[in-house]
């Protein structure tokens, strides 16, 4: 038995398009699209019409960059890939790709398995992996040949965190050979964590720590330097380069430069840095500690650079880089101690909203907000068209959407596993009313019906904008 639904009346909204369309879904997958009243339209029966008069039909979110159950700092990240993905198809988004963690002294296929065995069954939308290189040898560079042909087809390495995740230039530029080979995509985290230390142990030694030292140590000039540094690694490998969660105009302007240039260089950055700043960083009685993430939260004036590159396609994606940790039992382990305050804010449920009303700030265009959201991300880690477009083929992975509802943003109201929002109090325009996930309604007009389990791991080709 075939399963058909239809979505009848809305705005279809794609990053190539905007279209009065129905879309008739079957078996998990977008089969047809026809304007909205045509004969072919209304010949269409199905099981189960949705009305989305009204109401813009957007592909489902892909948010390339979390982090469920993530060891950091002798805690985890508060959001199991149960709740964080329950959470994720709230805010409109079905697809995650987290990151699975080679732990030094282990291989990769060990981390990798680890991860699967922690989402599968678990997970209420789809899921892929990235894998995070922390210990760069002949053996694992053999394994990241391996894990490529099974659909895990990015590596994330880190310029900073020594002693955690740390990677030096010559293991960078390793990897990036290998990458060049095999077809992987290495996603870099771009801070001198060597410099960092230091300015870290200074500003303890010195009496300096509330969370907002946090942001003054992490320092702007710190996160361009190791951008440019990564940059030029990957030209001498040949390699393409992704650098996450960039935050501060002099690191926008240096893979503007390298993109002028017509190299592969790729940039993601994430709603904190979007709408937070330093100031937040700076709340009193240890609220700030709420912000403290890496790359930190950066004074408001860099807002705009990094709107502008989302507008010129220097940045071509927004990811959330998902990581909570509860204010109470996990953030306070930092007290008296900036530097011992776990790293990373909850955002998965919020990303699709906030840029929602970036479009009527005036930032971008409502197809540039499918783009950065949507279409890119599944581009750039090889999921597309399967997952970020509404085309016939594609998963029936589709959101109705209410540009109109107002919504406040509440810890009291999200479905994030963490006390605290990001974003408390913060009004916004627009507000997810259906979410399908493989053609099966998972919320239902405000309601969530999906189960855990339904989420499948997704296998990805290698980066799509390099073929």
């Amino acid at each position: 038995m075939s399963n058909r639904t239809l979505i009848r009346g809305g705005l279809v909204i794609t990053a190539a398009d905007e279209t009065h369309a129905d879309v008739l879904i079957e078996d998990g997958r977008i089969a047809a699209l026809a304007a909205h009243g045509s004969t072919a339209a209304e010949s269409w029966s199905a099981d189960r019409t949705i009305d989305a008069t009204g109401k813009y039909v957007i592909p489902g979110g892909v948010d390339a960059h979390t982090h469920m159950e993530l060891p950091f700092g002798g805690t985890f990240a508060s959001d199991t890939f149960e709740t964080g993905t329950r959470a994720a198809a709230w805010g409109g988004t079905t697809t995650i790709v987290d990151f699975a963690v080679q732990t030094q002294g282990q291989g990769l296929r060990e981390g990798l398995d680890a991860w699967y065995a922690k989402a599968d069954g678990n997970c209420a939308i789809d899921y892929g992996f990235h894998m995070i290189l922390s210990d760069v040898n002949e053996s694992s560079l053999k394994e990241m040949d391996l894990l490529v042909e099974e659909g895990v087809t990015s590596f994330k390495l880190f310029m900073a965190y020594p002693g955690v995740f740390y990677s030096d230039d010559g293991q960078i530029l390793r990897a990036m050979q290998r990458g060049t080979s095999n077809g992987g995509l290495i996603m870099m985290h771009a801070e001198n964590g060597i410099a960092i230390d230091v300015l870290v142990e200074q500003a303890l030694a010195r009496g300096e720590t509330d969370p907002r030292y946090h942001g003054e140590v992490r320092k702007v000039l710190l996160e361009a330097e190791a951008t440019h540094r990564a940059i030029q690694l990957a030209r001498v490998a040949g390699a393409p380069l992704y650098v996450v969660h960039v935050s501060a105009e002099e690191a926008v302007a240096e893979l503007a430069t390298a993109r002028d240039k017509g190299l592969p260089v790729f940039g993601e950055t994430c709603p904190q840095y979007l709408f937070l700043s330093t100031d937040n960083l700076a709340e009193p009685d240890f609220e700030g500690a709420k912000y403290v993430c890496s790359t930190p939260l950066r004074p408001r004036e860099h807002q705009a650079a990094l709107w502008r590159g989302l507008r010129t396609n220097d940045l071509q994606v927004v990811s959330t880089d998902h990581c909570p940790f509860c204010f109470t039992g996990q953030k306070d382990l930092g007290r008296g101690d900036f530097s011992k305050i776990p790293n990373g804010l909850p955002g998965v449920e919020n990303r699709m909203d906030l840029l929602h009303q970036a479009v009527l700030d005036g930032h971008i265009s409502r197809r540039r907000w499918i783009e950065i959201a949507c279409a890119s991300p599944a581009r750039m880690f090889g999921l597309y068209p399967k997952k970020g477009t509404i085309a016939p083929g594609a998963d029936a992975d589709v959101v109705v959407y209410d540009p109109g509802a107002s919504q406040t943003l509440s810890a009291q109201t999200h479905h994030m596993n963490v006390d605290y929002s990001a974003y408390e109090g913060k009004r916004i325009t627009g507000q997810v009313e259906t979410v399908l996930s493989r053609g099966e309604v998972v919320i239902d007009q405000r309601e969530f019906t999906g189960r855990v389990g339904h989420g499948v791991y997704t296998p990805r080709s290698t980066c799509q904008y390099l073929n």
